[in-house]
C-alpha cells in the first residue's frame, strides 16, 4: 500500500510517500499548474492514502483523488501542529510529520460534508451577503432621506415612501448616487426572492432541516445551516430524532459551538455565519419573527441604523 504524507499549500504541494511493501520513503515537490500532481498521481501502481491539514483551498485537489480512486485523510491542522516533536518547521519536515501520523494511526481524521451539503451552504452564504449589501443600500438612502427631512423608516419602502424619495430636490451627484442606489435596490430584490425559494427547496429535501423548521421562530435559513455543521452527520440525527417540543433544541453554548467547528475543520468566517444564525433562532418566537428568519425573508444582515451615510 502506498501512504502519503501531503503539505499542501496553493501553487505546490510537498509530500512524503512511503511504499508499505519496500519501506521507500520518496520525497518530492509537486506544481498545481503545471499539472505534475495529477499525473504523478495518476500514475501510482494502487490506490493510495493520503493525508493533509484541513484548508480551504484544496476542493480541486479532493475532486481530483476520488476521480483517480485515492483515499485522502483530511486531519485538524491544530492537532497536526500539536503533535510536532521538534518546532523548526519547514514543508519537507511537515510532510514526513504528517506521514509518520498516519503511519502509527495517530492522525486527527475529521470528517468532511458531503458535496451537496458544501454547495448548500455556498447558497446560504451567497444569500447572506446579497441580505446585507441590500441592507447597506437601504441604509445609504435612508441616509439621504433624513437629509432632507424625510424619517419614514420601514414606511419608506412603501410605494408611497418610494415616491417621496424618488422627488426629493438634490445636488447633481446626490441624484446620480440615489438613481444608482435605487436601480441596486430594484436588482437586489428580486435576486433575493430568487435565493430564498432556492433555499425553501434545498430545506425540502432534507428531512431533519423540515423537523427542525417546525420549532417556534425556525424559518428555511436557520433550518438549512446544520447541514453545512453537520460534517460527522452526529448532530443532524440527533435533531432529526428529537421530536417538537416548543424548543429549539441542539443551541449550543459558545465553547461548544468553538470544539465541534474545530473538530469538523470549518473555517472561521462559516462559523461567525452560523453562529449569527443560531443567536437569532436562540430567541423568543417573536424576536425570530420580527427578524424575518421564520417567514425565510432577510435576516442575518446588518441591522438598519437610524442615521449616518
Amino acid at each position: 500500500m502506498i501512504i502519503i504524507g501531503c503539505d499542501f499549500h496553493t501553487r505546490f504541494q510537498q509530500i512524503a510517500m512511503l511504499e508499505t511493501e519496500t519501506g521507500e520513503v520518496v520525497e518530492r515537490r509537486l506544481e498545481h499548474e503545471t499539472g505534475e500532481a495529477r499525473e504523478f498521481y495518476a500514475a501510482l501502481p494502487g490506490p493510495a492514502r493520503g493525508g493533509m491539514e484541513a484548508t480551504g483551498d484544496a476542493r480541486w485537489f479532493e475532486r481530483m483523488l476520488g476521480e483517480l480512486k485515492h483515499e485522502l485523510w483530511i486531519g485538524d491542522a491544530a492537532e497536526i501542529r500539536a503533535r510536532v516533536v521538534r518546532k523548526q518547521k519547514t514543508d519537507a519536515r511537515d510532510a514526513l510529520h504528517i506521514l509518520d501520523l498516519l503511519i502509527g494511526n495517530r492522525f486527527p481524521k475529521i470528517c468532511i460534508a458531503k458535496p451537496e451539503d458544501r454547495d448548500a451552504w455556498q447558497l446560504l452564504r451567497h444569500r447572506d451577503k446579497l441580505v446585507r449589501f441590500q441592507t447597506s443600500v437601504r441604509n445609504q438612502l435612508h441616509a439621504l432621506a433624513m437629509g432632507e427631512g424625510i424619517c419614514r423608516k420601514k414606511k419608506l419602502w412603501s410605494p408611497k415612501g418610494r415616491t417621496e424619495l424618488e422627488g426629493l430636490l438634490l445636488g447633481e451627484w446626490a441624484m446620480r448616487r440615489r438613481k444608482d442606489l435605487l436601480e441596486m435596490l430594484d436588482r437586489l430584490g428580486p435576486s433575493i426572492e430568487e435565493l430564498d425559494q432556492a433555499v425553501k427547496e434545498q430545506v425540502e429535501k432534507r428531512p431533519g432541516a423540515v423537523l427542525l423548521k417546525q420549532q417556534p421562530g425556525v424559518g428555511p435559513v436557520t433550518a438549512l445551516v446544520p447541514a453545512r455543521r453537520d460534517a460527522d452527520g452526529r448532530r443532524g440525527q440527533a435533531l432529526s430524532e428529537e421530536p417538537a417540543t416548543g424548543q429549539l433544541r441542539g443551541i449550543e453554548s459558545e465553547r461548544e459551538q468553538q470544539r465541534r467547528q474545530a473538530a469538523a475543520g470549518f473555517d472561521q468566517q462559516a462559523g461567525k455565519f452560523a453562529g449569527a444564525v443560531f443567536a437569532v433562532a436562540s430567541g423568543a418566537d417573536g424576536i425570530a419573527k420580527g427578524r424575518g428568519i421564520a417567514a425565510g425573508l432577510p435576516a442575518v444582515g446588518v441591522p438598519p441604523r437610524q442615521g449616518g451615510g
